[in-house]
């Protein structure tokens, strides 16, 4: 059994399609705790479309904006609370953060303090933009300064040798994954990435 968070480096990074790609590929369930906007078509309706077979589990809090979690629970008048979140299952699970580390859930708590109250190991997704080595090695950082598990990192979309080697380098990680540009993320696409997965 494993269970893994899905973390990026900023949003729109393709967390999603590498939380779809590790839940094929690890045969594991999908939850992502927090869904920010898009309800009826969100990032559990793209899993259950590229992997028909895997087990969803519903949102913790389901909020109607494409906001921050804590800006959209305030427009939806709730607080979201750590206390509410519980692992939904002890079977292999890929859980998939809404946006990056340190996004806000509320006044006072991130997206740190949920990994943190999880305890479980962090994938870090990266992408190739400028700017993205410095935000990868920030991310990095600050999970290591919180002292959190991270099982390794996910090279998505245009590559980048060099960048990609001085983060490898610098961090120590493990290379999970690398997935590419693709033209259409379809399952037969998420299908071929899913025996490639290392960790």
């Amino acid at each position: 059994m494993k269970q893994f968070i899905v973390a990026g480096i900023g949003t729109e990074i393709g967390k999603t399609v590498i939380s779809a790609v590790l839940t094929a590929g690890l045969k594991a369930e999908y939850w992502k705790p927090v869904q920010s906007g898009d309800i009826a078509t969100g990032d559990a309706y793209w899993i259950r479309k590229w992997v028909p077979n895997a087990t969803i589990h519903p949102s913790t809090y389901a909020l109607t904006q494409p906001l921050s979690p804590h800006s959209a629970a305030e427009i939806d008048g709730i607080t979201i609370q750590l206390d509410d979140f519980k692992i939904p299952t002890d079977q292999t699970l890929i859980v998939e953060l809404a946006g990056g580390i340190m996004v806000p859930l509320n006044d006072r708590e991130t997206n740190l303090d949920l990994i943190k109250h999880f305890n479980l190991p962090v994938i870090l997704v990266s992408k190739n933009y400028l700017g993205s080595i410095n935000h990868t090695i920030l991310s990095y950082e600050m999970l290591k300064q919180h002292g959190v598990q991270m099982a390794g990192i996910v090279f998505n979309g245009p590559e980048n040798p060099s960048g990609e080697k001085f983060i490898l380098n610098h961090t120590g990680l493990p290379l999970v994954l690398r997935v590419n540009t693709e033209n259409e993320i379809n399952e037969a696409v998420i299908a071929s990435y899913a025996d490639k997965i290392h960790v």
